[in-house]
């Protein structure tokens, strides 16, 4: 089934798409959560199924901008019920904390969002681990967030020394838990740091247990709740957390998330079967961003770069740090794309791009030799990889208020274009500023 952008309200609206699902193409930081926002007013239900608060969306609502990393971007709309589903590793303070400044903010949400009983608890030994592995590494850090998202999520793996929302909200359950696994963690951060944090199970118990207090109404088994919706005939849109070259298992390990970020983790981390998703949609920037460590081929350490990173403010949402800035990577684009079996893409941020002379975009590698279109799986090769450019004219104009894509500027178009050749998918929306009307809607193919 077709369903694109230029008849989003009818088909939404008449109930055809059960289910849509918005992944990014790359390294992260692609600006789903506009096209998430755009998306949620046609959907009942937003849900994040993959993550924790390691990721950051920015959006704009009512003229107010908000600044997500836990909660899904559909939780600013009233109407819409939002999940964090069992993939997700939950932060409890840190997501109070977030939804206490969006009701500061005159978004009084608590009531909408929903949590999965299985969902997995980031505990504070979570973080100290990360820091000390991090530590440990030197040079060869991986460039985590220090939130304790992979520490978590190998205790999940582990199962020994895990803690589900299910435990968190019962009281003895939890306690008992975590003084049986303190002392576990103890040793470990005393043979990593000798000198470092001493864990207290009391405090924790404590502090958590007011936390589990507040989150018990919200907690539901949501993977049997999201089934029943869909029997009702309820639209489910799935909000994608980083992005496909992240993913634990078919990104640029080791430098990855520690969840399945591309599509193939949607079905494992909600619950909902692959054939109830009839639309995915990728998200890819015009160029190229990355955060943390890692190869990247297209990126330009220049005073190209920073001027990309300076009009794209490409400072991470949730951490504040530069992202490394480079020319459109069309051919791990393309990857990601193909990966997530997505149906169509949105090319975001393309205003960032206005004023260049010449604009380049990789369509091949040149690896060891051999020239290929297809993306490596080893670190060790996509290092070595020199990338082969198509340059394309650039423009001068502003497009920042345009929203027909025949009224952009020539060169602008072709490089729209370009970008759906070299990725073998066709663009659907063409985003050129952060607001909701700076969108453009491709025309009818």
């Amino acid at each position: 089934m077709t369903c694109g952008f230029p008849s989003v309200q009818s088909s939404f609206a008449s109930g055809t798409v059960p289910a849509t699902s918005v992944i990014g193409l790359q390294w992260g930081d692609e600006a789903k959560g506009k096209v998430v926002d755009l998306l949620t007013e046609h959907h009942d239900i937003v849900i994040r199924y993959q993550g924790g608060n390691n990721a950051g969306h920015t959006v704009r609502f009512d003229g107010r901008t908000y600044k997500l990393s836990l909660l899904p971007t559909g939780i600013l709309n009233a109407r819409v019920k939002s999940v964090l589903a069992p993939g997700v590793v939950v932060n409890p303070l840190v997501l109070f904390q977030e939804l206490d400044r969006m009701i500061s903010g005159g978004q009084d949400c608590e009531d909408r969002l929903l949590v999965s009983d299985r969902a997995h608890v980031i505990c504070p030994w979570h973080m100290l681990e990360e820091a000390a592995f991090e530590k440990s590494r030197g040079g060869e850090a991986i460039g985590t967030t220090m939130r304790g998202i992979g520490t978590c999520y190998r205790d999940k793996v582990g199962r020994f020394h895990a803690i589900r929302i299910a435990d968190l909200v019962q009281r003895d359950v939890f306690a008992a838990r975590v003084r049986e696994i303190v002392p576990v963690k103890q040793k470990l951060l005393d043979a990593l740091d000798p000198e470092g944090t001493r864990l207290n199970a009391d405090q924790i118990i404590d502090e958590y247990s007011v936390a589990a207090d507040r989150l018990r109404p919200m907690v539901a088994d949501t993977t049997a709740w999201l089934l029943d919706a869909l029997d009702r005939g309820k639209r489910l849109l799935f909000e994608g957390a980083q992005g496909s070259l992240l993913d634990i298992d078919h990104g640029t390990f080791p430098y990855v998330t520690s969840s399945s970020s591309s599509g193939c983790g949607l079905h494992s981390g909600s619950g909902v079967p692959a054939r109830a998703i009839e639309k995915m949609i990728g998200v890819a920037k015009a160029y190229t961003t990355r955060v943390g460590g890692g190869p990247f081929p297209t990126e330009l350490p220049d005073a190209t770069g920073e001027r990309i990173r300076r009009a794209g403010n490409e400072y991470g949402t949730v951490t504040g740090r530069p992202r490394r800035c480079g020319w459109l990577d069309a051919v791990a684009t393309r990857y990601g794309a193909r990966l997530s079996g997505v149906d169509s893409i949105v090319v975001s941020l393309l205003d960032v791009l206005s004023g260049f002379d010449e604009l380049q975009i990789c369509e091949a590698y040149e690896i060891n030799g051999t020239t290929t279109r297809d993306f490596p799986s080893r670190c060790q090769d996509l290092a070595a990889a020199r990338p082969s450019f198509v340059r394309l004219p650039g423009w001068t104009e502003d497009i920042t208020g345009i929203t027909q894509f025949h009224d952009l500027p020539e060169a602008a178009q072709n490089y729209v274009r370009t970008v759906a050749r070299l990725t073998g998918r066709p663009v659907e929306l063409v985003s050129v500023g952060p607001d909701r009307g700076q969108t453009i809607v491709m025309p009818e193919r």
